[in-house]
């Protein structure tokens, strides 16, 4: 369903169906119109999806990144295929938004996390949903990996878990803190350095503690972990029933993390499998940051500048810059150090 949107053309205007199509160039654009105050007209957001247009998770992301600036929206309801948005400044202050369903706490958050940096006092975020649902970051990936990352470039920002939500039952609730980001350093973040630790940590909620073990057994059979690195952590107080597995290393200049989801259509190996592969594939590297966060750390490499090495370029990762571009005067220089690692360095 589109809005009907006449075409403007004194604003930036993005075929959403370009690249990857999902709904990271929807968040990404939000977030860089407010920053830099320019108007934004999308079209086609999603269209390549099963269900194409804006979800409850994606038009929260609309309706968060209006409350903060202030914004004009045209076509901000279910099911739209076009939207335009017009900011004004960034507003600091205490914010609470409500999916209505088990979409991504996270990837709301990312959304509005950048403008609000930007603004001039501190901001509260309270948002309730999913904190544990596929084709997301986990909380514990934005706690231990994201938000060290972006600390390291005098980010001041704190999170916290009220309750965790899996899909499809949602009721999951977080909370951001976020001061002003007053001094902006650039990002150097081209080695992981030597290993410290590493953990399985496997979250059942209202299912049998069976799933928790089959996980575990993987995970120690993948990777040769010991079975002092493998918890297993049972919630009592979840809406629904879920599972997450999650894979960290900690090295001593950052901290890796995978989250594998269990759902009805794979069994307890598969999900164990997945997670276990894709960290296998990343301690294989050289790199320093794995893929998914590769892609999320652009926008802070736009505005501060830096560089980094990862061990995947995705069609995530290259999408995210173009949109970048769309909107600020930067490029990201992609050098191949090797087989599995890429340096990544903004250009201003």
């Amino acid at each position: 369903m589109g809005c009907t949107c006449p075409t403007y053309k004194k604003m930036i205007q993005i075929d959403a169906s370009q690249g990857e199509g999902g709904g990271q160039i929807l968040r990404t654009a939000l977030a860089l119109s407010i920053i830099t105050q320019q108007a934004v007209q999308l079209k086609n957001i999603r269209a390549k999806r099963s269900k194409p247009g804006l979800l409850r998770q994606h038009l929260t992301c609309v309706k968060a990144a209006q409350a903060i600036s202030n914004a004009k929206v045209i076509g901000d309801s279910l099911g739209s295929t076009e939207l335009v948005f017009t900011p004004q400044a960034v507003r600091a202050g205490d914010y609470a938004f409500a999916i209505g369903t088990a979409g991504s706490c996270a990837l709301v958050l990312q959304t509005i996390l950048w403008p609000l940096l930007l603004a001039d006092t501190a901001s509260t975020v309270t948002i309730e949903g999913g904190t544990h649902v596929p084709m997301a970051p986990s909380f514990e990936f934005l706690e231990f990996c994201f938000l060290p990352v972006i600390q390291k470039m005098q980010v001041e920002a704190g999170l916290h878990l009220h309750k965790h939500g899996f899909y499809p039952g949602g009721g999951g609730k977080l909370s951001a803190t976020i001061n002003p980001w007053k001094t902006k350093l650039p990002l150097d973040l081209q080695e992981r350095g030597e290993r410290i630790s590493q953990h399985g940590l496997c979250i059942i909620a209202n299912l049998d503690q069976s799933i928790a073990t089959t996980q575990l057994n993987e995970v120690q059979r993948y990777l040769n972990w010991d079975e002092n690195d493998l918890i297993h952590q049972g919630l009592r107080n979840s809406h629904g029933v879920g599972n997450a597995l999650v894979l960290t290393v900690q090295s001593a200049h950052h901290t890796e993390i995978v989250t594998s989801y269990g759902d009805k259509s794979r069994s307890s190996g598969l999900v164990a499998k997945q997670a276990c592969d894709e960290m296998k594939n990343y301690l294989g590297s050289s790199a320093a940051v794995g893929e998914h966060i590769a892609d999320q750390l652009l926008i802070p490499l736009a505005l501060a500048g830096g560089v980094f090495t990862t061990n995947v370029i995705s069609e995530h990762f290259t999408t995210n810059c173009d949109i970048i571009r769309a909107f600020l005067d930067v490029d990201f220089a992609i050098e191949r150090v090797d087989a599995h690692c890429f340096r990544v360095e903004v250009m201003k």
